[in-house]
């Protein structure tokens, strides 16, 4: 199973979940992942009933891997059939990957991360398109592509410094440092933090605020502010094609051993964990 994006359909209050969901991989992003988030968010775009998205990692509550991930990266076991050829690397980037963020960055429907466990990579990107982010306690924070030997692509890092800070930015591309929730409230990245069983019940609170208010307002504050914010992408999209080259050998072998590595994983000391090739 290559994973998908659960939609529990708009509540009384207008509410629309989006669940990331990829079991034993603790929800790490597939390449038919993005693409179904770019197929959600633009038919979220389109309905005016929805007030409100509260996007979570699937499992909560159900013994699954949304109980210690958000998203833990993108699934690096798929990467072989696309990472060494340039053309199918760059399609991944621009076509699926970016095609996913941009349909959620371009949702004028206000935005609610429920951020619990491994939020990695890929799951920093997304909650980086989110308006609001809470956090459990227990979450981590990091984007630590650099131990595959890989850049970040020019717009996704864009994304990112924006939303994290450029040090921050810097700490996760160079030195593949991971923060705690409580370290990214204070950086600014999340705006609450809160004990992992009262998450959910948080990030719905906050959401039902936002749906309480008038939605073409929302609409039009999001309008404005994407306006206001797309100098940075904009210069990110004509940037070098760092994040699409292909890897040298060390990068090569690097990908090959975590992609094969059991019980891989980052950002929880002393805790077991499934195996997992999905970090990045």
């Amino acid at each position: 199973m290559s994973g998908e994006v659960k939609v529990v359909a708009a509540d009384a209050a207008g509410i629309v979940r989006v669940q990331l969901c990829h079991a034993g991989k603790r929800n790490a992003m597939s390449v038919q992942m993005w693409r179904a988030l770019r197929t959600v968010f633009e038919a979220i775009q389109a309905d005016a009933r929805v007030r409100c998205v509260l996007i979570e990692g699937g499992g909560a509550g159900e013994g699954d891997a949304g109980l210690v991930a958000f998203c833990a990266g993108g699934d690096i076991s798929e990467y072989p059939g696309f990472r060494f050829d340039p053309q199918a690397l760059r399609d991944f980037h621009e076509d699926a990957v970016w095609g996913g963020l941009s349909a959620m960055l371009a949702c004028d429907v206000p935005i609610v991360a429920a951020i619990s466990g491994a939020c990695m990579g890929a799951g920093v990107e997304i909650a980086a398109c989110a308006d609001l982010r809470l956090a459990g306690a227990s979450a981590r924070f990091g984007a630590p592509i650099a131990r595959l030997g890989f850049a970040m692509a020019p717009r996704e890092a864009a994304l990112v410094a924006g939303a994290v800070g450029a040090l921050t930015a810097r700490q996760m591309l160079l030195e593949a440092a991971t923060f705690s929730a409580a370290e990214m409230a204070a950086r600014g990245f999340v705006g609450s933090v809160v004990a992992d069983e009262q998450l959910l019940a948080e990030a719905l609170a906050s959401a039902g605020r936002v749906a309480a208010l008038a939605p073409q307002a929302a609409r039009s504050t999001k309008q404005m502010l994407r306006a206001l914010l797309a100098a940075p992408l904009a210069a990110a999209q004509t940037a070098g094609p760092a994040g699409h080259e292909r890897p040298g050998r060390r990068g090569c072998l690097r990908l090959c051993r975590y992609a094969r590595a059991p019980g891989r994983h980052w950002g929880f000391p002393g805790q077991a964990r499934t195996p997992v090739l999905s970090l990045i």
